[in-house]
């Protein structure tokens, strides 16, 4: 009885730990980001791909594991007030206590760092500010995005345009005409999280929570979401112009586009129903954006391209 006993518990808070890091949604977007950082820092500098490309990507996953995992902890009572986030959050659920979620957190965090300095003193800079950001998004008294407009730049930094300044800086420090793609990263970030805000605006106000979305209302919030959309998509198309990208990746991403058709999910990338038709796509171009990196990585590795 005493071994089942420990089993149980053992399995509960391993499983609160899984859920604490919520790499479904963490992993699918900080891979691509990642990656097409060193990728072109390969093309552009012709630089070679090494053992630093899986550390600073291991490194970028384990500081959006913190982030979350802080985020998740800091929420808790707040998350209780809604029964889709309590289901998803373990402190809630009672798998872990905060105590345990702090612990888990800061040895995820310190992972992090030990990974980032094996990539060079400038990713390792690059990653202090990403988990710096991470932890006092929702860490209080600071809680960054309880505060308008630095809520919006915290999370494009921190979600986005770090994760691709660590990838690229891991091997070439002069990104040159890259910084258009880092714009457009950030940009498709900051529709992220403006698409977060609009889901969850009546819960925020409830919570009295004071962001970007809630100071120019739903209205001026989705204008915005769909700006940033539109300027991503500018300055990745000025970038290929300018030859930042191999010329085939726009061949491979509309050779992927069927799957937008063929491939239908029920929900938005973070597993919720879809606040508008963009989220009802969500997983599908994340997919698109994975396999479009892989494919790269391996013709880099494989020395066809």
């Amino acid at each position: 009885m005493q071994s089942e006993a420990l089993s149980t518990f053992l399995f509960t808070k391993a499983r609160g730990v899984t859920r604490l890091t919520r790499w479904k949604e963490t992993i699918p977007f900080t891979v691509p980001v990642t990656l097409v950082g060193s990728l072109l820092a390969f093309y552009l500098s012709g630089a070679r791909p090494d053992f630093r490309v899986g550390v600073v990507l291991a490194a970028n996953i384990l500081a959006m594991f913190y982030a979350f995992m802080i985020n998740d902890v800091v929420d808790a009572p707040d998350d209780a007030r809604e029964a889709p986030r309590a289901a998803r959050n373990p402190i809630c659920r009672g798998e872990l206590s905060p105590r345990e979620g702090w612990a888990v957190a800061l040895l995820v965090a310190s992972a992090a760092l030990i990974l980032y300095a094996l990539a060079g003193l400038w990713t390792f800079a690059i990653g202090l500010v990403t988990l710096a950001l991470s932890h006092f998004y929702s860490a209080k008294p600071v809680r960054l995005k309880a505060l308008p407009v630095v809520d919006i730049i915290s999370h494009v930094l921190m979600l986005s345009g770090m994760l691709f300044l660590a990838g690229y800086f891991a091997y070439d420090t002069n990104p040159g005409p890259a910084w258009l793609v880092f714009g457009a990263m950030v940009l498709i970030s900051g529709y992220g999280q403006l698409y977060n805000h609009i889901r969850d605006f009546d819960m925020d106000v409830q919570a009295k929570l004071l962001n970007t979305s809630i100071l120019v209302g739903k209205r001026g919030a989705q204008a915005m979401m769909y700006l940033s959309l539109i300027g991503a998509a500018a300055l990745l198309v000025v970038a290929y112009l300018m030859g930042v990208f191999p010329r085939w990746v726009p061949l491979a991403a509309l050779g992927a586009l069927p799957a937008l058709y063929f491939i239908r999910f029920k929900t938005d990338a973070r597993g919720g129903k879809a606040a508008d038709l963009s989220g009802n796509v969500q997983i599908q171009l994340l997919m698109v954006a994975n396999a479009i990196v892989f494919i790269w990585l391996f013709a880099v590795v494989a020395g066809l391209a």
